[in-house]
């Protein structure tokens, strides 16, 4: 019994103070743009991006009926079936258009800084711990 009170109580830490909710949203498009600002460096020093792609590709798969009363022992049955796979290929990219994309994303997140710092004091002000 008490292991079930400690799992409830580690799970309600878990979703956090509502000053940590209040600003773990008021910092969610600034960790968009720190997550972009990554991608974008990572492409300029590949010299290529990355694109995913899903393919399908046929695959046996067990097909057999279900047993029912008027056929209990269902003959075994294989599909030809689509399966989707999802990958990463390269692709190019026009490196210019990248480093601009770059320069952006970087002033966006000096703007989310500012904003998020707002936001922040707002939620510790609002949620006091």
């Amino acid at each position: 019994m008490q292991n079930r009170w400690l799992i409830v109580l580690v799970l309600l830490a878990a979703c956090g103070t509502p000053q940590q909710r209040c600003i773990s949203a008021a910092m969610r498009d600034m960790r968009v743009v720190d997550r972009l600002i990554a991608e974008a460096e990572g492409n300029l020093a590949r010299g290529y991006a990355y694109e995913t792609v899903t393919v399908y590709l046929p695959e046996w798969q067990d097909c057999t009926p279900r047993a029912t009363e008027t056929n209990p022992e269902p003959q075994p049955e294989l599909c030809l079936e689509e399966v989707a796979q999802t990958t990463r290929m390269p692709v190019a990219i026009d490196l210019n258009v990248e480093a601009a994309k770059l320069k952006s994303l970087r002033q966006k997140r000096v703007e989310q800084a500012s904003a998020g710092a707002k936001a922040t004091s707002d939620c510790r002000a609002a949620y006091p711990e």
